[in-house]
């Protein structure tokens, strides 16, 4: 038990999936789990642990933003031994090559700042994925025939962003998508030796304005989860 999180030892697995909603953790886990039990509810933070195809899993919110990730990553890592971690959310679309609905696995993770930067001070640490993970991602969504995108994200500490400059630039310089949690992730999977990914679903786009109807939410966002359960465990 954590300060956040109020799960007893050895409730939680070692693969942990991260839906910032904590709504969205509990649908997954009843949608795609066996077995499944809370695990959490410290906050209304809610966390499940079930099987799926007789693998331990555990899906736990994560909040909004890198500060909230950061907090419930740290302690999933360092209190639950938790070994691999998949962010599954949602993203907006930045290249016009990108659709709503599409998938993006993010190779790396572009932002201005995250709370590791204390500990980074002038360096610009470059965090990316754990390529076993990220390969196995991309295999299990070509072999369902979802389109899916591999490539840069953009990892912003704002929603309501007032820099379209700053879009323009990573617009300009190929970034697929732009969420607000997986850089940190990246950052304390790298310092903790700990596999990660981020898996995640186009939901509205940047350029066109198109969003997607939530009535198709839950059939897309299927498809994220079960691409993210095949790579936890395609690649060990």
């Amino acid at each position: 038990m954590t300060i956040h999180i109020g799960a007893e030892p050895g409730q939680i697995a070692e693969t942990v999936l991260l839906p910032g909603d904590p709504y969205r953790a509990k649908w997954a886990a009843e949608t795609f789990l066996k077995d499944v039990e809370c695990v959490n509810q410290v906050r209304g933070m809610l966390g499940f642990t079930g099987t799926w195809n007789g693998h331990r899993v555990t899906i736990h919110g994560s909040g909004m933003g890198m500060p909230s990730l950061s907090i419930y990553a740290n302690e999933l890592i360092t209190s639950y031994n938790a070994q691999t971690l998949i962010r599954i959310g949602s993203c907006g679309g930045m290249q016009k090559s990108v659709n709503v609905r599409d998938v993006i696995i993010a190779m790396t993770a572009t932002s201005i700042s995250t709370p590791s930067r204390g500990i980074f001070k002038e360096i610009n640490f470059a965090p990316c994925a754990d390529y076993g993970l990220l390969r196995a991602a991309a295999d299990a969504a070509v072999a369902r025939g979802t389109p899916t995108h591999v490539g840069g994200i953009y990892s912003s500490d704002v929603f309501y962003d007032e820099r379209p400059d700053l879009n323009e630039q990573m617009i300009r310089h190929g970034i697929l998508g732009v969420e607000m949690e997986a850089a940190e992730l990246y950052n304390l999977a790298a310092r903790h030796g700990r596999r990660a990914l981020a898996v995640l679903t186009v939901s509205d786009h940047l350029i066109t304005h198109e969003a997607l109807p939530s009535e198709d939410r839950e059939k897309t966002f299927g498809d994220m989860v079960e691409i993210a359960l095949e790579a936890a465990f395609a690649s060990q």
